[in-house]
């Protein structure tokens, strides 16, 4: 892989110049020149001021124009009216990242935000990237380079820190130093003009210094880039996050201080979750997280044992655990036993293990060990309150020694100050997690553990399966065309359950009566008892205008239901334009449970799915989940667990468990219709009636809009979804099929079993290793990818008993520079020389072409002669290898 990130000079430069150095004391230009020479620099650095000769004893410049060598980064500490010239200055001089520590741009109103376009058109004709404006700047520890105006140092460690407010950087830095936390990068990001947090985390990937990220987010300007670079970081390096703007007060406030809008923190909450990222609720979290990540804190699980001389702090700590579903470990009757021969007759006997308050150092170290020795324990607090007899610096040391002699992680919180003092400074310089509270301790241990709970389920690999069938999308479209054609934006009942049709959701019959004799015709059709609803391009909500009514009998009823439903619809509505009323059968279901599922627009991450309880007391209840599409099984099910409503959907009051499966193919489906139509704007399912024979819509509506215009046909997600228009049927000479397509997660085993298959000399040429199969890491990273940053092709053909069989695959990751991507291929042993090889390169270099990417490059091993051959058919060119010579490197440019 090419390894140097187009972002490194920004980061990493050899060479910075300081627009706006100041010999004046205490000024912003002063202060940031001053931090980068006593910082130790070892880059060349050249200050630029035309009012000076020299600054600090450094020779000054009257401007960037004036340095006759290449300068890599440039930091601008100005007037906000002078950076649009600056930047041109910049850009005529080859600069090609500027940091903007000034103010006053689109965060001051509407003449800085023209200041900021202004500023944002000059760098982009000439190709320079900024970090800012109103930023901080950015420290690289192991760089010596402190480019900021903090008053404070930052020790070198593997924390990087990414945030959008200067201020949390200087708290979170002045809190590390006198807390011995080191960081490998300090980025102060600002107004995100330009370079945003989605390419921040993509360089962060990249950097080896970096093991741990903590992010400081109010708002986000590109929630494409900001989740597809979420996602991949969190699967390598631990992330949390903090983010202000959890309630009215917080938005409005993050709105004035970024300029940005901040959107529902709900739906944020809802994709952070779905990144596998914990979320911290406010700073004095993040710092005991940030410190507890420095320590190499690392919970396997949830289940925490807790040893204490106290059942008062032990209940407080179980009650916390409690509040953040923690579960407090089932001990074994070993433990138990072991605990019982170790412990005074008194103690607990249970899990807060209590063993009395005068606990001597050496009862601490037996009933430590002794729960940590438990399989059924992820992870240990000890608690020790002061007391008489108590030693707090001698349990410190037992502690201590119990920690070497256990994998299982351990914290302490020792309550009380001046009598522990000293024995929690022991349990820090050790590596220990030390608090006073033992609801902070909780807390830091549910955040770590949640963290790590999560990649275990990112782990879990679905089972295969063949209910991939392409919906019906062009009718739908078409459908969508002709009512926007006709200036309307809502569809009525008939034309929403069309378009539910069309993907496949389930749906009740439905038609439209004009007459009240037509009603009886319809109402004799479909078969009593039916529902009757106005049809009225001008009403959502029909229920409210007493448009709707349910569970009519016989003929008489229907007659009479027509004329009530139009009088009062005309009273309350006078103004609305009634097609008819629409007739469809009354889904009397004695087993049926009613929920609703709603797609709707944040105006940050897009079309988000609720789902929850339905019926008409819907908005009373509030039951309802938050999900980004797309959704597999796993994220559906998941939904459906995040609400009270899932309660009601097993056995309950002598009726039978739901059909689970057929609601999860109900989402499954909306999801879909949310990726394949991006006019969609609003959709509410409600009720959707499930029971144990399946699920059904009974009433629908839809709501649509233009959609932008863009050459992504899903720029409307902020995920990139499965992309079903790169499925394509190859047949060959002897009438059989091959079908090449995107790879998904359900396609783990039929990976496996391909690699397994494969010749030693074939997983050889495609790993440059001996393997004999993957390991379930590999096996998630290479089926669950993000199709906006890599792509993998799997060719598949039908056994005799109709099953999918994987005879190929290739599969491109993009490449640190952001501009070129490398590619692997694998063929089946027993379909090499068919053509397949040769078919999965075409299409995926298509893939690559029409993604932007300039260059397919790829490393093979110099004996693989059958692939040479094919590259080269292919268009590929051979250069050697810059750093194995058993190795050559094929390139192919893509003409865009």
């Amino acid at each position: 892989m090419l390894e140097r990130h187009y972002l490194t000079t920004l980061f990493e430069p050899k060479s910075v110049a300081v627009i706006g150095a100041s010999e004046q004391e205490n000024s912003v230009g002063n202060v940031l020149f001053k931090n980068i020479l006593e910082s130790g620099y070892k880059g060349r650095l050249y200050p630029i001021n035309p009012a000076h000769e020299k600054i600090l004893d450094a020779q000054a410049y009257r401007s960037i124009e004036e340095i006759s060598a290449r300068v890599e980064l440039a930091i601008v500490v100005t007037r906000p009216q002078t950076v649009p010239r600056i930047i041109e200055q910049c850009g005529r001089s080859g600069v090609k990242n500027v940091i903007v520590i000034t103010s006053g741009f689109a965060e001051a109103g509407h003449a800085g935000a023209a200041l900021e376009r202004k500023m944002m058109e000059i760098a982009r004709s000439y190709g320079v990237r900024l970090l800012g404006p109103n930023c901080l700047g950015i420290i690289r520890p192991n760089l010596g380079l402190n480019a900021t105006f903090a008053r404070v140092r930052a020790n070198v460690g593997n924390l990087a820190l990414v945030s959008q407010s200067g201020a949390i950087c200087s708290a979170v830095l002045d809190w590390a130093s006198s807390n011995r936390v080191g960081f490998s990068s300090v980025i102060s990001l600002g107004g995100t003009a330009d370079v945003d947090f989605g390419e921040i985390l993509d360089y962060l990937i990249y950097d080896n210094l970096t093991h741990y990220i903590l992010l400081y987010v109010e708002g986000i300007r590109d929630a494409r880039r900001f989740m597809s670079a979420l996602r991949s970081a969190a699967r390598i390096k631990p992330i949390l996050l903090l983010k202000a703007g959890r309630h009215a007060g917080g938005l409005a406030a993050v709105e004035t201080h970024s300029g940005m809008a901040a959107g529902s923190d709900v739906v944020f909450e809802a994709a952070v979750r779905r990144a596998g990222v914990v979320r911290v609720k406010n700073i004095g979290q993040l710092f005991y997280a940030a410190k507890a990540l420095a320590s190499k804190f690392r919970p396997q699980g949830k289940r925490l044992a807790i040893v204490t001389n106290g059942g008062g702090p032990g209940a407080m700590a179980a009650d916390r655990a409690g509040d953040l579903d923690i579960p407090l470990a089932e001990l074994s009757a070993s433990t138990i036993q072991a605990l019982n021969a170790a412990m005074p007759a008194t103690w607990s006997q249970r899990n807060p293990v209590d063993i009395e308050g005068d606990a001597t150092p050496k009862r601490y170290h037996d009933a430590i060990l002794a729960v940590a020795e438990d399989a059924a324990v992820d992870g240990v607090l000890v608690m020790l309150a002061p007391q008489a007899m108590t030693e707090p610096v001698e349990v410190a040391k037992a502690v201590i020694d119990v920690d070497l002699l256990t994998a299982k992680p351990i914290l302490t919180c020792w309550m009380g100050e001046e009598q522990v003092h000293q024995a929690r400074t022991m349990l820090e310089d050790a590596g220990i997690p030390a608090f006073r509270m033992p609801e902070t301790a909780v807390e830091l241990y549910y955040h770590i553990s949640t963290y790590y709970w999560n990649q275990k389920l990112l782990l879990q690999t679905p089972s295969p399966s063949s209910k991939h069938s392409r919906p019906e999308t062009e009718g739908a479209k078409m459908l969508i065309e002709a009512v926007l054609h006709e200036r309307r934006k809502l569809l009525s009942e008939m034309e929403s359950k069309a378009i539910l049709r069309a993907f496949r959701i389930p749906v009740a019959q439905t038609m439209v009566a004009h007459t009240p004799t037509e009603a009886l015709l319809l109402a004799e059709q479909i078969g009593f008892p039916i529902a009757m609803k106005i049809d009225s391009p001008d009403i959502v909500h029909k229920s409210e205008v007493g448009g709707v009514r349910l569970n009519i009998p016989n003929a008489p009823a229907v007659r009479n239901a027509y004329h009530d439903i139009i009088e009062t619809v005309k009273k309350r509505h006078p103004t609305a334009r009634i097609n008819g009323l629409s007739i469809e059968p009354y889904l009397a279901r004695s087993h049926g449970r009613e929920l609703m599922i709603g797609v709707s627009r944040d105006p940050i991450f897009g079309p988000i799915i609720t789902f929850g309880a339905g019926g008409t007391e819907v908005e009373v209840f509030s039951d309802r989940a938050v999900a980004l599409p797309p959704l597999n099984r796993f994220l559906a099910r998941d939904l459906i667990a995040s609400t009270r409503a899932s309660k009601l959907l097993g056995e309950f009051r002598n009726m039978p468990p739901v059909n689970l499966d057929a609601l999860v193919e109900v989402l499954l489906h909306v999801s879909q219709m949310i990726c394949e139509l991006p006019w969609l704007q609003e959709l509410d399912l409600n009720p959707l009636i499930v029971d144990e024979n399946g699920a059904i819509a009974a009433d629908a509506r839809i709501i649509i809009d233009y959609a932008a215009s863009s050459g992504d046909r899903y720029s409307h997600m902020a995920i990139h979804p499965y992309p079903i228009h790169l499925i394509q049927d190859w047949e060959l000479p002897d009438g059989r099929v091959v079908t090449i397509r995107p790879i998904r997660p359900e396609d783990a085993e039929r990976e496996q079993q391909f690699v397994i298959s494969m010749s030693e000399e074939s997983k050889y040429y495609r790993f440059m290793d001996t393997i004999r199969e993957l390991t379930q890491a590999m096996l998630v990273r290479f089926t669950q990818i993000d199709y906006d940053r890599e792509m993998a092709l799997v060719a598949t053909i039908l056994d005799a008993d109709g099953k999918e069989v994987q005879i190929g695959v290739s599969r491109y990751v993009t490449n640190p520079d952001g501009e070129s991507v490398e590619f692997a291929l694998a063929v089946a042993d027993d379909w090499q020389k068919h053509g397949v090889g040769r078919k999965l390169m075409s299409a995926l270099i298509d893939c690559a072409r029409q993604k932007g990417y300039r260059t397919v490059v790829g490393d093979v091993l110099s004996m693989n002669t059958k692939m040479f051959s094919l590259m080269t058919k292919l268009g590929f060119s051979i250069h050697p290898h810059p750093d194995d010579p058993a190795v050559k490197r094929v390139v192919k440019p893509l003409n865009n």
